[in-house]
């Protein structure tokens, strides 16, 4: 690599245009293989399902590339596909195929880690010195979508963890998608990310083909699409450099807390998609009240949202 390329680039040196083309390069080689691996695969079973894990199916890009480039026409990337998610696959093997057991379980949604009391989340508020107001569900999501609207970055903290990398509405920080600086807001404020880097977009899923080239679902994060022409211009912090989103496509059935403030902010905006980043920074993502209150205190965050509780920055 050295011979070929040159040294290795140290940390938080400069990206330079070699380092570009490297990236590039290698993403661009990783999709050849991986499709014809694919195409390998279909050539071999003729069965139009498909379900992928390992650390490679988290390669979102590539992943929206299989629908309209190969013959299969369903898709499952399980929502932790690393070296967890395999095990969880690993262990399903032995289940259905060594013990012969029957299929009674599929993973429609990744909400399976720690969730919290309201008394859990209203001392974590009292014990870090913050103020909160609780509301009720209705005034909830229309009061934190209108916040979002106006432009504030809202730390949101619901129900169960989700399993795996992605935040998924859960333990998620949300903004509004239309703003041209949204990103860089993010960064200087919580995230302090490369800028080439993108954020994703959460959409309800049955607006998804409204927005994008495909209308398949992505619950889990893991699938690259095209944004519609006449759409990106609407949602500017979300539309990447190539006109792509990795979006979580979300369900009321499967995630009805998060399509709620969804569905709340369309109502206010006209616009069905919620940029959604992970609740951290620069750490792993927060899991108990503690942590999205520390996270909230040492961040530029305008709001946290903890179950119903509301806590605002400037007391508003």
């Amino acid at each position: 690599m050295v011979e070929a390329f040159g040294p290795a680039r140290a940390p938080c040196a400069e990206l330079t245009d070699l380092h570009n083309d490297v990236a590039a390069a290698l993403q661009a080689m990783l999709e050849e293989a991986y499709l014809q691996l694919v195409n390998t695969l279909w050539e071999k079973t003729q069965i139009p399902n498909l379900c992928l894990a390992g650390g490679v199916a988290l390669n979102a890009v590539v992943n929206g590339r299989i629908r309209p480039e190969t013959p299969f026409e369903e898709i499952y990337v399980q929502p932790a596909a690393g070296d967890s998610g395999t095990a969880v696959g690993a262990a399903y093997y032995v289940w259905n195929q060594e013990l012969g057991r029957p299929r009674s379980f599929v993973m429609e949604h990744a909400y399976t880690g720690p969730e919290y009391t309201d008394e859990e989340q209203r001392t974590a508020i009292e014990a870090a010195g913050f103020t909160a107001e609780r509301l009720d569900d209705d005034e909830l999501f229309r009061t934190v979508a209108g916040r979002m609207a106006e432009g504030d970055v809202v730390g949101w903290f619901q129900g169960r963890m989700e399993f795996g990398p992605r935040a998924l509405g859960n333990r998620s920080i949300v903004v509004d998608p239309r703003r041209h600086d949204m990103k860089d807001i993010l960064n200087a404020r919580i995230k302090h990310r490369e800028p080439f880097r993108p954020f994703a977009p959460s959409i309800l899923a049955e607006a998804t083909g409204d927005w994008y080239d495909q209308d398949y679902t992505s619950p889990f994060m893991v699938l690259v699409y095209k944004t519609r022409a006449d759409k990106r211009d609407k949602i500017p912090a979300v539309n990447h450099v190539d006109d792509t989103g990795r979006l979580q496509t979300v369900e009321e059935r499967v995630s009805p807390r998060y399509y709620r403030l969804i569905k709340a902010f369309q109502e206010q905006t006209g616009v069905p998609v919620v940029l959604n980043t992970s609740f951290n920074e620069n750490e792993p993502i927060v899991m108990t009240p503690e942590q999205a209150v520390e996270t909230f205190s040492k961040t530029k965050m305008d709001l946290l949202v903890l179950g119903n509780y509301v806590v605002s920055r400037n007391g508003a």
